[in-house]
């Protein structure tokens, strides 16, 4: 009798299940480990990430595929091919500097559940990529999710934490629900599970079950448009950034866009390509209104300073999800898919680099202000000169504007994607955006070498030296201002841990290299091939 799937190719599965156990390493260890002695637990993290990124090596030799049918049409579950290649170095990168990150943090948290957590969440992101039948992707879209809810409300006892927590939990079962009914419909309308199968049934699906196909097709865009935040997907973000531990934010504005786009990316141009006259013009209108919807919200932030910076990074990766889904609306309307989702991983690859540093940048700052206020970076150069340059990077990067040489490459690349697909409204909209982001953008770098407030300048921006404007105890406008003392010499910063200053390094060099050599990198991820 025929076996009806054939043996594992432990090769091909080596990233995602190497991640895995080292976070499974890292619980067990945790119960035998003494309080003195958890620090260990984030070695044992960031050794089972180098180790799973070290697996990536084999697979450059060419495509690999395992779980796969040996009866009818052959279909593979898993995929190791060029675009899974490209993303899970994405996403074990990412979870590799968060894991640096959070070397600060743990003592703070319970540091076996947050590794443990972790590691499972970046393994179930490694999954998604190779994922090639629409089971595997739930079960991977769930393995990222589950262990995010708890890592965001992994702070015991802090209120914000918890409704962080709840709120993420919430939409996000609502948006896997609407996915999974999705899923039903096609299922139903073609009788497969896996993409390749999904695509064939989709070619010549009766008529009578056509308006069936089509609405599943878009539902099941749902869940993943979740995980990329796109409007009207997006409530979640700013509020689950801002409550939950630093670290974990960042990790979510990254690897999760990352698990996000993966999804996004197979689903529509391996499973759906029949239907890209449905998918491609929704994926349109979610990226004008998501990189408007982020870049308006993240402007409003900066007027008065006495906002969180989280908060407007928080938008900041909203607006920024905007740019990635321009290249997957593109690839509706080419024949050249695979260049289009190179223009996205290649876009995901830079803002994964700059979009870390920057929140590790803000890790330095909130060791200083808990409330972590963007006033709170004014003359930042005056006390940390390696952060103040770093943050001033990377958000230049973000910006599309040199030294961010990166930046500018990826604006260019995504914007031609919508040129060549004849999607001109679609540029317009993305170039005026651009212009918005400068905006806030540059007055965040301006703010970085700006004078010290009361240094002869009076309060500045954003009011007394760690005061907002309006904020309470401040003195009202017709009230005798108290005379200004002379400026005392400036304090000398506490010292900051090595693992914050090696995160800050590692994103400003991988940033750095990626803006000296952007050909390379396009090349790279252009080979990001479905």
């Amino acid at each position: 009798m025929t076996p009806l799937v054939q043996s594992v190719d432990w090769v091909a599965i080596a990233p995602p299940t190497i991640t895995a156990l080292a976070g499974l390493a890292a619980l067990v260890a945790d119960l035998f480990l003494p309080e003195r002695r958890k620090p260990l637990l984030g070695g044992i993290a960031i050794t089972g990430l180098l180790l799973a990124g070290l697996s990536l090596l084999p697979l450059a030799d060419g495509d690999r595929s395992t779980f796969c049918l040996t009866t009818g049409s052959g279909a593979c579950s898993y995929e190791a091919d060029a675009f899974t290649l490209v993303m899970q170095l994405l996403v074990l990168g990412g979870a590799l500097l968060t894991a640096v990150l959070s070397l600060h943090a743990t003592p703070a948290l319970p540091a076996g559940e947050y590794w443990f957590l972790l590691l499972s969440s970046a393994a179930g992101a490694a999954l998604l990529p190779a994922s090639r039948d629409l089971a595997t992707l739930v079960v991977a879209l769930e393995v990222v999710s589950l262990p995010a809810f708890a890592l965001v409300g992994l702070r015991r006892g802090d209120r914000l934490s918890s409704e962080a927590a709840l709120k993420f939990f919430l939409s996000s079962v609502t948006a896997t629900a609407v996915m999974l009914l999705g899923i039903s419909f096609v299922y139903a309308a073609t009788g497969g599970m896996h993409l390749t199968d999904v695509a064939d049934g989709l070619r010549e699906t009766p008529g009578q079950l056509a308006a069936v196909a089509r609405t599943g097709v878009v539902l099941t865009l749902v869940g993943f448009a979740f995980k990329i935040a796109a409007v009207p997907f997006h409530f979640w973000v700013p509020e689950t950034y801002v409550g939950a531990p630093l670290p974990v934010a960042a990790y979510l504005s990254v690897v999760g866009k990352a698990a996000g786009l993966s999804g996004l990316a197979v689903v529509t141009v391996v499973a759906f390509p029949a239907y890209s006259h449905v998918w491609g013009p929704v994926l349109a209108v979610l990226a004008a209104l998501t990189m408007t919807a982020g870049n308006v919200a993240a402007l409003r932030q900066v007027p008065t300073g006495a906002h969180s910076a989280v908060r407007l990074l928080a938008w900041s990766s909203v607006g920024q999800a905007g740019y990635l889904l321009v290249p997957l609306a593109a690839a509706a309307y080419t024949g050249t898919a695979g260049v289009t989702v190179g223009a996205a991983v290649a876009y995901a690859l830079m803002y994964a680099a700059v979009n870390l540093g920057a929140f590790a940048v803000a890790a330095v700052v909130g060791r200083e202000s808990a409330a972590n206020r963007i006033t709170d970076y004014r003359a930042l150069y005056a006390r940390r000169p390696f952060a103040a340059l770093a943050l001033g990077f990377f958000l230049l990067c973000l910006a599309g504007l040199p030294p961010g040489v990166i930046g500018l490459f990826a604006k260019v690349v995504v914007f031609s994607s919508a040129v060549d697909a004849g999607l001109g409204w679609l540029a317009a909209v993305m170039a005026l955006n651009v212009v918005v982001a400068l905006v806030y953008y540059l007055k965040w770098t301006a703010l970085l070498f700006a004078r010290p407030a009361g240094a002869g300048d009076g309060a500045g921006a954003g009011g007394a030296p760690g005061e907002a404007a309006g904020a309470p105890g401040a003195a009202p406008a017709d009230r005798p201002a108290a005379p200004v003392p002379s400026p005392s010499p400036v304090a000398v910063p506490s010292p900051v841990p090595v693992s914050l200053t090696a995160a800050v390094a590692l994103a400003a060099v991988a940033a750095g290299v990626l803006s000296g050599a952007p050909q390379a990198v396009m090349r790279f991820a252009s080979a990001a091939l479905l």
